[in-house]
């Protein structure tokens, strides 16, 4: 059993930046793929971002690409999300997932979730 944990949530104006951490409570962190999705209010979840078990490859969603970076640090067991530029849009509940297959898209593909962090963009 995996728990993952997010933290750094917050209210922040437009163009502010925040920056989300993922804390995973396994032993065998550096097995899974981790990713990054959002949920706003009366949408369903929406991939943000995901990377490689090792780190060195990464994908983003159009929305987010060259405003936000997904990166891990696996002696740490922890994935975070640096935001920068936020835009109201971006305004949702994070959660991050890990998957014992290969980085993916979907929310299918992930195994387990976090309890979620609210991020706030005011204008």
């Amino acid at each position: 059993q995996v728990q993952l944990v997010e933290s750094g949530g917050g209210l922040v104006q437009a163009g502010g930046s925040l920056r989300l951490s993922c804390a995973a409570s396994v032993r065998t962190f550096s097995s899974y793929a981790m990713g990054w999705f959002r949920q706003a209010p009366g949408k369903e979840r929406a991939f943000v971002a995901t990377i490689t078990r090792s780190g060195g490859t990464t994908y983003y969603a159009d929305s987010v690409k060259g405003r936000f970076t997904i990166s891990r640090d696996n002696a740490k067991n922890t994935v975070y999300l640096q935001m920068n530029s936020l835009k109201p849009e971006d305004t949702a509940v994070y959660y991050c997932a890990a998957s014992l297959q290969a980085t993916d898209y979907f929310p299918t593909a992930y195994d387990y979730w976090g309890q979620g962090t609210q991020v706030t963009v005011s204008s």
